[in-house]
């Protein structure tokens, strides 16, 4: 059986073109079910999974800066026993001077690594306070990776499970969605797209609901509905700037839709 060639775009009629564009929302209405179906869980998964690399990078920071301090605070413990040394050698000095000059240089010298020492104890306590604070702080935020962690792994298996259940349902949606763009000119898929995506509710194409937009729900003047149902041309909504099409073709276009679904159903069979 000879497959009917497909019609090129540019050819369509306006009426063609706007069941085409309707039937390309209502698939992608679908797809947004399946997103909104999943929530916000992928969300929530990113933010848990960067605030996990947050706390991960913290904890690195501060056992760096723990290593810095530890490595200040011998240095000071080196500069305390130089101190302490010199302040022996020259205690014994004290016993041999010759004269009281001698003595006074040298009881300087020791006052000198006297407060040598009292800064370098000084220094030492406030590294080790910090050490304890900064260590006191990293085993808090092991426990928040720890609870962020269990967390992540139950939002992950939820979003996997429910992407699980939807993924074949939302390629079959996808792969038919692509299909109908192929068939729609460039130009009115562009703006239907850009409209598509300014709108909070997701709806490109809209049917006019008692003599309103059935997107901003403002009222349509009747002259304008009557356009509307004459498929004579391409018309938007003055208020919201969505495409509009009359109910009767969107039926139409829905009920062609799920014909060809039954068709290929039963070929499946």
């Amino acid at each position: 059986m000879v497959k009917e060639a497909k019609k090129d775009p540019s050819e369509m009629s306006v009426e063609e073109r706007l069941k085409t564009l309707y039937q390309l929302q209502t698939l992608l209405t679908e797809i947004d079910k399946i997103k909104t179906l999943r929530g916000e869980l992928p969300l929530e998964v990113q933010d848990l999974e960067d605030e996990v690399a947050r706390l991960n990078t913290r904890i690195e920071k501060l056992t760096s800066e723990v290593t810095e301090i530890s490595s200040a605070v011998s240095v000071e413990q080196r500069n305390i026993e130089r101190a302490n040394a010199a302040i022996e050698k020259y205690s014994a000095q004290q016993d041999t001077v010759r004269n009281n000059r001698e003595f006074d240089a040298l009881k300087k010298e020791i006052e000198y690594e006297q407060l040598n020492v009292e800064l370098s104890s000084k220094k030492i306590r406030e590294g080790q306070a910090a050490i304890a604070e900064k260590k006191e702080e990293i085993a808090k935020c092991r426990v928040d990776v720890e609870e962020n962690d269990n967390a992540l792994e139950d939002k992950k298996s939820e979003l996997d499970d429910i992407i699980a259940e939807t993924k074949q349902e939302e390629e079959r949606l996808r792969e038919k969605a692509k299909t109908l763009e192929f068939s729609i000119e460039p130009r009115l898929l562009q703006a239907f797209k850009r409209i598509r995506k300014n709108s909070r509710n997701g709806l490109g194409i809209t049917y006019v609901q008692r003599d309103a937009c059935g997107g901003c729900f403002n009222k349509i003047p009747a002259q304008r509905q009557l356009d509307i149902r004459q498929h004579k041309k391409v018309i938007v909504c003055e208020y919201c700037g969505r495409i509009m099409i009359d109910q009767g073709l969107a039926d139409e276009a829905v009920a062609a839709m799920q014909s060809k679904k039954k068709r290929m159903a039963k070929k499946a069979e």
